[in-house]
């Protein structure tokens, strides 16, 4: 279902400049509510459990129910793993509740195995980064901790380095 016109006309205003029309087509509006919806989200998970809400940790802590290893042992991983798991399953209600809303209709060319294995790389290089994008981004510069500046200018720098070589080799421009 296609999103209404009275949402599509106020997440797309008229007095846009045209780059601002190229990056963001249908609109920016909705970037913007959910920055500042995931922002007080993680604000209110510190303020009222002192608890950093990065993602990347619920696959480790995931695999401490299964693998008896003592690195998915340990107590980090253990001890988080319920608010974890409620953690992830509040993310995907909340994709589904604006997918079945109608708001918003996810639409990809991409076929799932690429987008399964785009997944498992993305999560292997969160673990080996020691957080994901979001949690250094998000909860880490919110901390003021370096290491998330530098995790984040890495990740930065590689996107750029990755998207320049695409294009060099043909790649959409």
């Amino acid at each position: 279902m296609p999103m209404p016109t009275a949402l599509r006309s106020a997440a797309r205003p008229r007095n846009i400049t045209p780059v601002m029309d190229q990056l963001f087509p249908h609109g920016w509006l909705h970037y913007l509510a959910g920055g500042l919806l995931i922002g007080a989200g993680v604000g209110l998970l510190f303020v009222g459990t002192g608890l950093i809400g990065g993602a990347s940790t619920l696959f480790t802590a995931v695999c401490s129910f299964f693998s008896r290893r003592p690195f998915f042992q340990q107590q980090r991983f253990v001890g988080s793993r319920a608010w974890r798991l409620v953690y992830a399953l509040g993310m995907v209600l909340g994709a589904l509740l604006v997918t079945v809303s109608g708001v918003a209709t996810p639409v990809t060319a991409v076929p799932w195995s690429v987008l399964l294995l785009g997944g498992f790389i993305a999560g292997f290089g969160a673990r080996l980064g020691n957080g994901c994008t979001s949690g250094h981004g998000i909860c880490g510069l919110a901390s003021l901790q370096l290491p998330s500046l530098l995790a984040v200018l890495t990740f930065l720098a590689t996107a750029i380095l990755t998207a320049n070589v695409v294009r060099a080799c043909g790649g959409p421009q």
